[in-house]
């Protein structure tokens, strides 16, 4: 809005300068960049990073399987677990080592991270792995899939406001720079005398 108040206040003003013209068009510029430009860039990076993050999704649902793993002992605590005194959610996954079969057929047996408190010796769990029995994180949902392109189309509409209002401000500075150095070159030409009337006669 000021840049739209400062185009009409300099409309007819005989104190305008061509910077302070220059200034409010700069302004109005960065204010249609910013309302047009940058939601347009943020939807235009959340559908793409939609569609990459969905057919994510569609590849780990179907290359990732979800089978049942038995623990055959559990494990002490892992050396880059965090602070023991700290209550997180990671304290209800142990580690365990476990035997379970792999969507091939195949026999698999080593350290798991099972979702059991105290696991004992014959407990059941579920975990996921990839076609050839190797554990892999659980496939990403696409409502997770869908938030994560939202946010990414956010970060980019705010990323290029931030752009435009930096732009803005970098072009004004170097017309205020510019402006000074006008006028004192100005103030050099009036010279030592300047305002002394009859000086010299």
């Amino acid at each position: 809005m000021r840049a739209i108040s400062g185009l009409w206040r300099w409309r007819h003003n005989p104190l305008r300068r061509a910077t302070d013209l220059a200034e409010a068009w700069v302004a109005l510029a960065a204010l249609l960049l910013i309302l047009v430009a940058t939601p347009l860039t943020g939807a235009v990076v959340g559908s793409v990073a939609q569609d990459a993050l969905q057919q994510s999704v569609r590849q780990q649902q179907t290359s990732r399987h979800e089978v049942t793993a038995t623990v055959t002992r559990a494990l002490g605590r892992s050396p880059l677990d965090a602070d023991p005194e700290t209550t997180t959610g990671r304290d209800l996954r142990s580690r365990v080592l476990a035997d379970w079969t792999a969507p091939d057929g195949t026999a698999q047996h080593g350290p798991a991270m099972a979702n059991l408190k105290h696991p004992h010796s014959g407990d059941h769990f579920p975990i996921w792995t990839d076609s050839h029995g190797r554990i892999v994180a659980r496939p990403l949902d696409s409502a997770t899939a869908t938030t994560h392109a939202v946010l990414a189309g956010v970060g980019a509409a705010l990323l290029g406001i931030g752009l435009v209002e930096a732009g803005r401000r970098l072009i004004v500075w170097r017309m205020v720079r510019r402006r000074y150095a006008r006028w004192d070159q100005a103030w050099a030409k009036a010279g030592p005398d300047w305002g002394r009337t009859g000086t010299g006669s």
